[in-house]
């Protein structure tokens, strides 16, 4: 195992409909001809929460970060206030729905192909290949690479809101946040296990259900305010990130 350098870890349902906004083929980030029809969500209730969904080419997403209070979860800063806008952040074995201790040992065996964990019925942790083939629609690329780091999908997935810094949507900059999808993507920060919280406004972060097949380490996908790369890494399976579920 290999692990990636992190700078800003460094630094630190059961109703749904969704509006289908598919497009014959991905959108080709070199020209900005192509006029998107307005996004349409459809909704999801879940445990006392209402998320919103949306279609991206074949998935279906939930359109705002997962904000079910299991056990072992916590708001940023332990401040309510932060699961309101961002929601909770979880380590891997209570993203997944498996004992405690898979944090600390090889539990791949215990992993489906379309596991559920917290997710509503019907709904899952999405994997690395789900991950990658969100990203590879959002920047109009195909390939078979496993993990894959996008050199644009973030501007494309990143909510136009509750970013440090977004410049207009459209522009072209790195720093923009055009939400083209509908995905919606929040900068939720993270935690550690010891109880400290880093980069909300800044960094947000969601599990994989793609482990390392080891003790410790699991994969995620990070997008960062100062980029427009949406890109994976491998980290302690004890931090505590976001969840975004896909339906089965």
């Amino acid at each position: 195992m290999v692990l990636r350098f992190n700078l800003a870890l460094s630094l630190a349902f059961l109703f749904f409909g969704c509006a289908d906004i598919e497009r014959d083929s991905p959108y080709d980030p070199k020209s900005r001809d192509y006029a998107f029809p307005p996004v349409s969500y459809g909704t999801l209730s879940y445990q006392g929460q209402t998320y919103r969904t949306v279609k991206i080419g074949g998935q279906t997403w939930m359109a705002d970060n997962l904000n079910y209070n299991a056990s072992g979860s916590v708001c940023y800063g332990n401040e309510s206030s932060n699961c309101a806008t961002y929601g909770r952040l979880y380590d891997w074995a209570t993203a997944m729905d498996l004992d405690p201790s898979c944090n600390f040992s090889a539990c791949a065996s215990q992993v489906q192909s379309t596991h559920r964990g917290i997710c509503p019925s019907g709904w899952h942790i999405p994997s690395n290949e789900d991950w990658d083939k969100l990203y590879r629609y959002a920047d109009g690329t195909s390939g078979t690479s496993s993990p894959y780091d996008s050199p644009t999908a973030s501007k494309h997935l990143k909510a136009k809101t509750d970013w440090s810094y977004c410049g207009p949507s459209g522009s072209g900059s790195s720093y923009s946040c055009e939400d083209t999808y509908g995905f919606s993507a929040l900068p939720g920060g993270f935690g550690s296990s010891g109880g400290s919280f880093y980069s909300v406004g800044a960094y947000g972060s969601w599990w994989s259900s793609s482990s390392e097949g080891n003790s410790y380490y699991a994969y995620y996908r990070y997008m960062n305010y100062l980029i427009e790369d949406a890109n994976w890494n491998n980290g302690d399976k004890t931090f505590l990130f976001s969840v975004r579920c896909l339906q089965d």
